[in-house]
């Protein structure tokens, strides 16, 4: 699974290189990321000094150093193994309303190329947790983390309590994500499977954040056995043809 999504996420960043001089990235992080992350810094097909990168979400109130921190997880396993020279990081920290504008802005001066992103337990896309925001252009949000997220967190090693996870977040919007040319979204383990189940199978709403995703034009999704185990695999197949 993340040897076939690295191949492909090469692909699109060589291409638009070629075709505009410069990439434009938006990468998640999480467990779930980083096996195909390390992948794809490997290549040395993408010229890594013409890629731009910007920071799906970060946690509100913890420091870059802190060992949950996004920005410190994308910089050891991505940024600092590729030598990407343009890291828009969000600086949970500091001034939410300074950091929202300033990344915002630079986010949205061109297009973006594509997305790497991934599903959470509860289907949230980002830090949207359920019942998301379908509507709202702004690129960046504050939202508030449900209790399902948080255990999430914990129970990927992130956090040693739930009390020590952030109830706050600076997550990037639906919609701003859906402006994407391409979205990659990378989805193992066993725990993702009722949630891509639902994404694949159900309604889209907003109760199920990710489902919005089958509603953009360049869209692929990146299971393993574990994550596409409870779904119905006639459904498989349909949404393959």
């Amino acid at each position: 699974m993340n040897a076939a999504a690295a191949m492909h996420a090469e692909r699109v960043l060589a291409g638009a290189i070629a075709a505009s001089g410069r990439a434009r990235v938006i990468a998640a992080t999480g467990n779930s990321q980083l096996g195909f992350l390390h992948r794809l810094a490997e290549s040395t097909t993408v010229d890594w000094s013409r890629v731009e990168l910007f920071h799906l979400d970060e946690y509100v109130g913890i420091a870059a150093d802190h060992p949950a921190s996004f920005r410190r997880v994308l910089h050891e396993h991505f940024v600092d193994r590729t030598g990407i020279p343009t890291f828009h990081a969000l600086d949970g920290d500091g001034d939410l309303d300074a950091v929202r504008r300033t990344v915002g802005e630079a986010l949205q001066r061109a297009p973006i190329d594509v997305a790497f992103v991934g599903i959470g337990e509860n289907s949230h896309l980002a830090f949207n947790d359920p019942p998301a925001d379908f509507e709202t252009t702004d690129p960046y949000l504050v939202v508030t983390l449900d209790e399902a997220c948080r255990r999430q967190q914990v129970g990927e090693g992130w956090f040693p309590t739930l009390g020590d996870v952030p109830t706050r977040a600076l997550s990037m919007s639906i919609r701003q994500i859906l402006t994407a040319r391409e979205i990659l979204v990378i989805v193992p383990d066993h725990r993702k499977a009722a949630a891509v189940a639902a994404v694949l199978t159900g309604p889209i709403t907003p109760d199920v954040p990710a489902s919005i995703l089958r509603t953009h034009a360049s869209t692929t999704l990146y299971l393993d056995e574990a994550s596409a185990s409870v779904v119905d695999p006639a459904a498989l197949s349909r949404l393959n043809a």
